[in-house]
């Protein structure tokens, strides 16, 4: 198993196992203590290839890898493709970046429940000729209405005590193609008075005439999730199921399928699955809003998707820091959005370059300052890195500050730069406005006019008088015009399901939850910004160049800004 990237080895090029433990890594080492499965531990990430991954997807990744890596055991990549009328390869090729991308390896050990198709066929013969499964004729509305209740006992189906001849004659008759899709199903015969709903009889096999990514026609009948899950499980001996709560249910009926067919049995264990406030996860609803339009597609920014956050600008580092600092319970809670953010903001402050731009620019003449003169001032690309050095940036007579950091009659508390007040621009002079210019018709200033300091290069005054307030600029000579894209959260409400009745999570969708601003104006040295490559803009937040981008204009997102409201609220729990 390959250690993500930053992450310590041991001496056996192993990562070193994580001091924190959690009720999963506690139950492995009993096992290990016990010699149970030989001492072997190999663990799976089972993903359906019907969407691409999301965050929540991100946990159990960490989670199913990180515990091979840390003990050494191996971890598999399986592709449960058992409902060919909802997969794609373009969901699996995403799947396989996106667990790369988060810094795993499943080293060659890449499977399909697809790959067992014909053993699963011979094992539902098992079961038919041991008296344990059935065809049933019911419809799927029927087959609903037998069922029962929590509180009232199923009824058992009509077609439930065929013999094993009819069964498995017409079983293979199902496989052969002569009946229509949805015609007969195969079922397990357990018990309809059973408190589980899940063990009253579950469908095995559903006749469905839909071509498979991976073996085209050749199949008519596709079996359940439920029957394919555990025995596949089995077939690549993994020791450690792990699974999300909602499969604990579940868990009754695998052990029942591996019991009826005598093989091995690995140790399920579910953990909660993660939530996420102002966010969908259900793969259902993210398709809804893709082929819906509600977003511009399946990696667009606003999306929890792994491949939208990609684009966006987060990193896998902090992602796989925010799956270690949520831990691993039993419990289901929701996260605040708010954690993911600080992770990447602790994440980013470390390794983004810093930078100067403007979204809303306004013009700043500065009267004093020599016509056609041009100069270079020293910045520090990023004060968290020594190593990361300097840059230099031009300039001149005529700049572009932000809109907000002007007002020609200051509220209260207001420092930044108004008529009569000094300021400094950062890593140059100080500044002092002398006057404006408006738009005749609206009365909008349009430019602002200021006189410089010429002995305050480099930020500071030789005579120690102090300015409250530091902006960043650009020089309009050498900007470079590009275009930002202002991301917020997609839904309005932390729980976006927590509507009135006749309503859907839809109408929590934020109207704003995208700004397009241009032209805003950058430094000369984001001109060569490539795709994926991250920066701070100072006082305005964490940016990334997005693939939109061409020769002749560059977009940038905002990744997340500088603000941090997780910090205080971690800040506070912190032990004094």
């Amino acid at each position: 198993m390959v250690a993500p990237k930053n992450e310590p080895e041991n001496s056996s090029g192993k990562a070193a196992k994580a001091a924190a433990s959690d009720f999963i890594r506690d139950i492995i080492d009993e096992d290990l203590r016990s010699g149970r499965n030989g001492n072997r531990v190999h663990t799976r990430f089972p993903p359906e290839p019907n969407g691409y991954l999301h965050i929540g997807h991100a946990k159990s990744i960490c989670l199913n890898f990180g515990i091979a890596r840390d003990y050494n055991g191996k971890c598999n990549l399986r592709f449960d493709d058992t409902n060919p009328a909802k997969e794609d390869q373009e969901y699996i090729d995403s799947i396989k970046q996106d667990v790369q991308w988060l810094g795993f390896d499943w080293e060659g050990r890449e499977f399909y429940a697809s790959d067992y198709f014909e053993q699963l066929y011979r094992w539902a013969e098992q079961l038919i000729q041991k008296g344990k499964a059935y065809v049933c004729d019911l419809t799927g509305d029927e087959v609903r209405q037998y069922r029962g209740t929590l509180k009232e006992p199923g009824r058992e189906s009509p077609f439930r005590n065929r013999s094993v001849e009819e069964n498995l004659d017409l079983f293979r008759r199902m496989r052969a193609g002569e009946f229509p899709d949805g015609a007969r199903t195969l079922r397990a015969k357990i018990d309809m008075a059973h408190p589980n709903l899940n063990m009253r009889d579950p469908v095995m096999y559903r006749i469905l005439r839909a071509t498979h990514h991976r073996t085209g026609d050749r199949w008519c009948i596709y079996a359940m999730y439920d029957w394919a899950h555990g025995q596949s499980d089995s077939i690549e001996k993994i020791t450690h199921s792990i699974c999300t709560l909602e499969f604990e249910d579940h868990r009754p009926l695998y052990e029942w399928f591996i019991r009826e067919l005598g093989i091995p049995a690995p140790r399920q264990i579910e953990f909660a699955r993660l939530n996420l406030t102002y966010t969908v996860m259900s793969k259902r609803k993210l398709l809804e809003l893709v082929k819906g339009g509600f977003v511009k597609g399946w990696d667009d920014p606003r999306m929890p998707t792994l491949s939208g956050l990609r684009r966006r600008g987060y990193t896998p580092e902090s992602i796989r820091e925010f799956a270690r600092m949520i831990g691993v319970t039993k419990s289901n809670s929701t996260v605040d959005f708010a954690a993911l953010e600080y992770c990447l903001r602790q994440d980013l402050n470390k390794r983004a370059p810093r930078r100067m731009a403007v979204l809303r620019p306004l013009k700043v003449v500065i009267d004093n300052y020599p016509e056609g003169k041009s100069e270079e001032l020293d910045c520090v690309n990023n004060p968290e890195d020594a190593a990361a050095g300097t840059r230099r940036v031009p300039f001149s007579k005529t700049l572009y500050i932000e809109q907000d950091d002007f007002r020609e009659e200051p509220p209260p508390k207001f420092f930044r730069l108004s008529p009569g007040r000094e300021v400094r621009l950062r890593y140059a002079y100080f500044v002092k406005c002398v006057g404006v210019v408006k738009d005749p018709v609206t009365g909008t200033v349009t430019e602002v006019h200021c006189t410089y300091d010429p002995a305050t290069r480099g930020g500071d005054s030789p005579d120690g008088r102090k300015v409250k307030a530091t902006l960043h600029w650009v020089a309009a000579g050498h900007a470079v015009p590009v275009e930002a894209r202002l991301y917020e959260n997609l839904f309005l409400t932390p729980d976006p399901d927590d509507v009135p009745e006749g309503k859907d999570y839809k109408d929590n969708l934020n109207p704003r939850s995208l700004e397009v601003l241009a032209p805003c104006y950058v430094e000369p040295s984001l001109k060569s910004a490539k795709p994926g490559e991250k920066f701070q803009f100072e006082r305005l937040g964490y940016f990334c160049a997005d693939r939109d981008s061409t020769p002749e204009r560059t977009v940038f997102n905002r990744t997340v800004t500088l603000q941090d409201a997780w910090a205080k609220i971690e800040k506070k729990q912190r032990p004094a």
